[in-house]
């Protein structure tokens, strides 16, 4: 997993976690752990990547197949399918065909792109190719053509969240009515990921130009990788340190998907940032991987050069550039951990202030519609909790309101949503559709929105977690508004101490209310979040959709919001050296 904890090269001096990768992570998404970062964005567009997905390989074999042959056994093969949302069905792959065998192994693997982000039901149908087709490439076949030997059907998710990302499946005749087994298909998944290999960094400079005038220079590092054209392309960068010509910055890790190999020529360039974006060039130096190791064991130094005014020449400068810690690494997955036994826990958290309007009126956003229209708060919840429900094995949610007078007539930033004072935990996605529909008849709507409370008590649920030693869970949160907060210092301070925990927020702005507010606690500018006591967030943990933006549009909300999700939990579990709970390896 390519992970480069950086800054944002356009503006934000905080190194925001950079992008994981994810086909090393087959490519998680634009800002791993935080904030989006265009060189890696553009490492990875340069390869034609789509930075949304990780590509998967499943391998199919089956047991017990239908005998559908005369003279000798069934020659079966399995077409693959993606079902739609509307329900219609793509193929994605085609086994080939193996001869006279009831219990097939194939040996074809059928590559698909899995997203977290999104829920994606597979469909397996399996065929007895007719003697007569066997010369034919699988692709060429007509399905209609040939003896149909049964159907199955999962989710992507079910399949790489088992311990063994191996999912068994009874097969099933659905066009005749046959609902009795006929046999099973086993599929697993596997990551087609190059090398777990990575290097881990940290690089210090001294005696820097300084190019300020009223201050000194504010250093950073960029990082580039040449490519067989010649040219270099960016896949790193560190934070940036203020007014200092001797700066000392914190480990970069690189992926070998991202160096490429220790003999690929690196270009290390050390710039002043300025806001503007126009950075100055302090100095560069072309290093590999091996070469950097070097410098690490001989605790040397090396010469940052500069362009000269001389055509085919370059200055030695005084600068140089130092390796402090140079190791190499096993990086690990998003679904390494997963499928080692990691869990997401689900908890929900509904606003009801007044500004929603009164749920008895249609125009209210807490309205419920007879016709079973969903509205936007049934949206968010159904949408969010629909993906992450896969990856948590009780399917027990905590899930409150804040912003109501709830059962006792108090206004409460925090109340059980079921009404049970000493229980949040609601069943599974249902049970918090019911709780919340509930709820609207029982809670009266009030204010101000402050999100301080529902933060600190997903907060103190993730922290006993940690107090019990118990690191293979990690909290997803849901909050869902119409308002602009009257907290915003307060959530801050929340969202500081909360970076430290296993703990993600997800919130989802619904209405026309002008949420400028939330794109401040969601850190993509590349700036982080700062405390009322000056303590800058450890990582970003928020993750900020309004509904009206994605209403029409081609990504949907539950995509736009969980699109950074497993890189923040990345940028949790790397920095602590936690690694899956018995992973093999494969």
């Amino acid at each position: 997993m390519g992970i480069c904890l950086s800054g944002d090269i356009r503006g934000g001096k905080q190194a925001v976690g950079g992008a994981q990768g994810r086909p090393t992570e087959s490519h998680n998404n634009n800002g791993g752990g935080g904030g989006h970062n265009d060189a890696v964005d553009l490492f990875f567009r340069s390869r034609g990547l789509h930075d949304l997905f990780t590509q998967i390989e499943l391998s199919l074999s089956a047991s017990k197949l239908r005998d559908r042959d005369i003279t000798s056994k069934s020659d079966p093969m399995v077409v693959v399918y993606a079902k739609k949302r509307e329900g219609t069905l793509e193929e994605i792959g085609r086994t080939e065909v193996i001869m006279n065998s009831l219990n097939p192994a194939w040996i074809v693997k059928i590559s698909v792109a899995y997203q977290f982000e999104i829920v994606q039901p597979l469909v397996f149908h399996v065929y007895d190719v007719d003697t007569k087709y066997h010369n034919v490439p699988v692709k060429m076949l007509k399905l209609n053509e040939q003896d149909f030997l049964g159907e199955a059907s999962c989710f992507l998710s079910e399949i790489v969240t088992k311990q063994n990302r191996t999912s068994t499946l009874n097969l099933h005749d659905k066009r005749n009515g046959i609902s009795r087994n006929l046999g099973t298909l086993s599929v697993h998944a596997e990551e087609t990921v190059a090398s777990r290999s990575a290097v881990e960094i940290s690089f210090r400079c001294s005696r820097l130009a300084n190019v300020d005038l009223f201050s000194k220079s504010d250093p950073f590092l960029r990082i580039s990788r040449i490519v067989e054209s010649g040219d270099s392309i960016p896949i790193c960068k560190t934070e940036v340190i203020n007014d200092n010509l001797n700066p000392i910055w914190g480990p970069t890790t690189l992926s070998m998907q991202q160096y490429g190999s220790k003999e690929n020529p690196l270009i290390i360039e050390c710039f002043d940032f300025n806001t503007s974006g126009n950075h100055v060039l302090l100095g560069k130096i072309q290093k590999s991987v091996a070469n950097l190791q070097k410098l690490h064991l001989e605790q040397s130094g090396a010469n940052f050069v500069l362009p000269s005014a001389h055509r085919n020449h370059e200055k030695v400068l005084k600068s140089q550039l130092f390796v402090d810690k140079c190791i190499e690494k096993e990086q690990y997955t998003f679904l390494d951990y997963i499928s080692s036994g990691f869990e997401l826990n689900f908890m929900v958290a509904v606003d009801f202030t007044a500004s929603n309007g009164n749920p008895q009126n249609p125009n209210s956003l807490h309205y419920i519609d007879p016709s079973g229209r969903l509205n936007s708060y049934q949206q968010a919840i159904m949408e969010v909790g629909e993906v992450i429900q896969f990856y948590d094995s009780d399917k027990r949610f905590p899930a409150w309101g804040f912003g109501g007078k709830p059962f006792n007539g108090v206004v409460s930033y925090c109340f059980n949503l079921n009404g049970i004072p000493n229980g949040s935990e609601v069943e599974g996605v249902d049970g918090i559709m019911a709780a919340y529909a509930s709820a609207l008849h029982n809670v009266a709507l009030a204010g101000p929105t402050l999100y301080g409370p529902v933060i600190n008590m997903a907060a103190q649920i993730a922290s006993q977690f940690l107090s019990y030693n118990n690191r293979s869970k990690y909290f997803v949160l849901l909050i869902i508004t119409d308002g602009i907060l009257t907290d915003i210092q307060e959530t801050k301070d929340a969202l500081v101490r909360a970076s430290d925990l296993p703990l993600s927020i997800l919130i989802v702005g619904v209405g026309g209310a002008d949420f400028t507010q939330m794109e401040i606690l969601d850190a993509d500018n590349g700036h982080r979040l700062e405390s009322s006591t000056g303590r800058v967030a450890t990582r970003d943990i928020v993750q900020f959709v309004p509904m009206r933006k994605v209403h029409g549009g081609q990504i949907s909300a539950v995509q736009a919001l969980l699109e950074e999700l497993p890189g923040q939990f990345l940028t949790y579990v790397q920095p602590r050296d936690i690694k899956p709970c018995n992973l093999q390896v494969v």
